[in-house]
């Protein structure tokens, strides 16, 4: 029997596995998803668990039930031998695994992209997983609570100053959905939501850069409304478990800082050996890998080439993921008889930004809105977005729920410091010994 296995489980892997066993499944081919964890992750509502708005589960789309017809496999993936089509992962017991393939895929997405910034990785979280999004909202949650118990004031300061580093989207509207959170505790728990202090970093010159400048001044004037300090050209040079200080030697007391500036390529694609760019692996405009056939890569971690803009490669994003995993299914296909192979072109459909209650950015087909318009927009388009009837439900019930309702406070430590770390989300973490 032919076998393709599929690394990973995000939206391009997803999609291919999909798409797959929708073309296969009367045909002589064995599909295998082999991924850390047994979900497709829809990233771009991580924001909206970590403000309290959305139920993780709500954001994470199982494999079984949903790719009916592919085998899945729990297991990180460690090294992959394409001369002779075997693979090594680690399974959840943390024992070496073998899997042989025919067709290999390789989609295992990315990770949060770090510098060598002193203390970043012990007392900095990302927003990668969910278990990085529970522990933000925890984590604020709790500063605010012992904030009001505070005798010291710079102490009690300190703990109601939350920084951000990164003004893309995913960063902004961290910032945002947390202002949010934080406007509720201070009802609900009796304090100036004024004394909560949010600072906004990037070293861009502008917020938002990929929804052009004209939203993007939109967008700071809502950051700036809503008591968002943002500045612009300026990064973290130190961190520290009570303050950070910033490249401009300026000194800012917090105990609570995300680090939300971008991705690069999962740690599997250095071990390759093969050509990258940027980090992420070079693949043909079919998702071919150069020189070896029966390989395939795309999403996050490959680099695309956008026909569209020659000499460039498409950004990862989960708009190109999504769409190139159905291409990619395609193309496995057609390389095993079925079908014929095409190229990767998108169309730009645009980009949309939920900014907190009330508030968003979009520029659906290039036609830029804001305000109502943009959040009806922004919504919409992540309930069409969601691969699941049942997910798509509870996401709109939890979007209905926020408009009607104050968010619930609930700290339920469901995430420890040690498993929001960035090196825990990248895979399956070691067993804790004790």
């Amino acid at each position: 029997m032919t076998s393709v296995v599929i690394v990973g489980s995000g939206f391009t892997g997803f999609e291919c596995a999909r798409r797959l066993a929708r073309r296969l499944r009367r045909s002589d081919v064995d599909v295998t998803i082999i991924s850390p964890v047994d979900y497709m992750l829809y990233t771009p509502l991580l924001p909206d668990v970590a403000g309290g708005v959305v139920d993780p589960r709500f954001v994470t789309i199982p494999l079984a039930g949903t790719l009916n017809g592919v085998r899945k496999v729990r297991g990180r993936v460690d090294s992959a031998d394409l001369e002779q089509h075997r693979l090594q992962f680690t399974d959840l017991e943390q024992r070496s695994c073998e899997l042989t393939w025919d067709r290999l895929v390789l989609t295992p997405g990315s990770v949060t992209r770090l510098f060598s910034i002193p203390g970043l990785a012990q007392y900095a979280r990302g927003l990668k997983s969910t278990a990085e999004a529970l522990y933000l909202r925890d984590h604020v949650l709790k500063q605010l609570e012992l904030s009001c118990l505070e005798h010291d004031a710079q102490l009690a300061r300190a703990r109601r100053t939350i920084v951000v580093v990164g003004a893309s989207y995913s960063g902004t509207e961290l910032a945002v959905q947390l202002r949010a959170l934080a406007d509720a505790a201070a009802q609900q728990m009796s304090f100036d939501a004024s004394n909560v202090k949010f600072v906004l970093l990037d070293l861009a010159e502008q917020v938002m850069p990929e929804v052009g400048e004209k939203l993007g001044a939109r967008a700071m004037r809502v950051l700036r409304r809503r008591g968002v300090d943002v500045r612009l050209g300026l990064t973290l040079n130190e961190v520290h478990p009570d303050h950070v200080v910033l490249s401009d030697d300026s000194r800012i007391d917090t105990r609570t800082v995300a680090w939300v500036t971008g991705v690069t390529a999962a740690p599997l694609i250095q071990t390759l050996g093969l050509p990258t760019e940027k980090g992420r692996l070079k693949v043909q405009t079919d998702f071919g890998v150069p020189g070896h056939p029966d390989v395939f890569a795309a999403g996050d971690a490959a680099a695309v080439p956008d026909v569209t803009q020659p000499g460039k490669i498409t950004p990862p994003t989960a708009q190109h993921a999504i769409r190139q995993g159905k291409v990619l299914g395609d193309n496995v296909a057609a390389s095993l008889g079925h079908g014929k192979k095409r190229q990767y072109k998108h169309r730009n459909l645009g980009l949309v930004v939920d900014l907190g209650p009330h508030k968003a950015v979009a520029n659906p087909l290039g036609v830029p809105l804001s305000g109502y318009p943009a959040k009806f927009v922004t919504r919409a388009y992540h309930l069409y977005a969601i691969p699941r009837g049942v997910n798509r439900w509870a996401v709109a019930l939890a979007y209905l729920t926020d408009v009607f309702f104050p968010r619930t406070l609930v700290s339920l430590g469901l995430s420890t410091q040690s498993d929001a770390e960035f090196s825990t989300s990248e895979g399956i973490p070691l067993p804790k010994t004790d």
